[in-house]
């Protein structure tokens, strides 16, 4: 099996990081929040999954979703570059957290056939940004 679903109900994140940082499959966990896009402009949108993680000094990391069809691929770069330049990573607020908290980002194309894969894997995938 490669997906498993722990549950399909609302829970509180603590319980959801506890659970995944619990894993001890050696598969990759993914946590869906389909109730939120950290960048879609909706009521209630926030980064609160990655602001948990880095408070709780997590080694798990939070993925969010963005499409941009004019955005240009860099094979690295930093923070400061990224505000430098004015790039439009992701919400601007998850951003501040992610630099604040030395959590790198891997910005990537998830409509390219494989590149999930690929990134579990830990193959090299689109962008990172770090500090």
């Amino acid at each position: 099996m490669i997906f498993q679903c722990i549950t399909a109900q609302p829970r509180p994140v603590d319980e959801i990081i506890d659970a995944a940082e619990a894993n001890t499959t050696g598969k990759p966990v993914i946590v869906a929040d389909s109730a939120d896009s950290p960048n879609g402009g909706a009521v209630g949108d926030s980064p609160v999954v990655a602001l948990r993680l880095m408070e709780r000094g997590s080694n798990l990391r939070a993925a969010m979703f963005v499409k941009d069809p004019a955005a240009v691929k860099y094979e690295e770069l930093s923070f400061d570059k990224a505000i430098e330049d004015r790039l439009k990573v992701m919400d601007q607020t998850a951003f501040a957290l992610c630099r604040e908290g030395n959590m790198p980002i891997i910005v990537f194309d998830m409509n390219q056939k494989g590149n999930l894969t690929k990134l579990v894997k830990g193959e090299k995938v689109g962008t990172l940004v770090h500090v």
